[in-house]
């Protein structure tokens, strides 16, 4: 089984990019997690799209999710909810709107996130349905949340705890997909 997450963020070190190497590390039996990052995607611009097409960035993530079995998304929490990068993201791999049901619709989709705070990215996670529910994903209702993600997620990787969290909610997940 092969799923691809998407971290959020463009720091290079980000938690949520970390957060998505530890679950590509911890996949188990025969899943492969496919870890993904924003770079390269231009702010969205209707002029940009009808007079260059879509970017090659935006053509490459979209070639990635189709081809993956199921889809993770890993959002910071900025000022409370989804950063503008990665909303903007998803714009983009909604266009042109044909291509939009072929890369989300059914699609067995996980939310998760890290962040430094106490609540785990749970107001961003909440401001993603809205998006998600338009993108018609098959929504997983399992949350991974990763607060105190400097500690939890250090540079060798998660500590025991978010290792244990990480591996039960991939298991659960992994669970729900093979019911679809």
């Amino acid at each position: 089984m092969n799923l691809i997450a998407l971290s959020g963020s463009l720091r290079r070190e980000s938690f949520n990019t970390r957060l998505t190497r530890a679950l590509a590390a911890r996949a188990a039996g025969d899943v492969t997690i496919d870890c993904a990052v924003l770079h390269g995607i231009p702010l969205y611009d209707g002029d940009l799209e009808a007079e260059q097409g879509i970017p090659g960035a935006v053509e490459a993530l979209r070639s990635r999710i189709q081809a993956a079995d199921a889809l993770i998304l890993s959002t910071p929490e900025y000022n409370g909810g989804m950063p503008g990068v990665f909303k903007n993201a998803l714009d983009w791999l909604t266009r042109p709107p044909e291509t939009m049901s072929a890369t989300f619709a059914g699609k067995p989709t996980a939310l998760c996130g890290a962040t430094p705070g106490g609540l785990g990215t749970t107001l961003a996670q909440a401001g993603s349905l809205v998006t998600l529910r338009q993108l018609k994903v098959d929504l997983f209702p399992g949350h991974l949340r990763v607060s105190r993600a400097g500690d939890a997620l250090g540079e060798s990787g998660p500590d025991e705890e978010t290792a244990r969290q990480i591996d039960r909610w991939l298991a659960e997940f992994v669970e729900f997909i093979g019911r679809r």
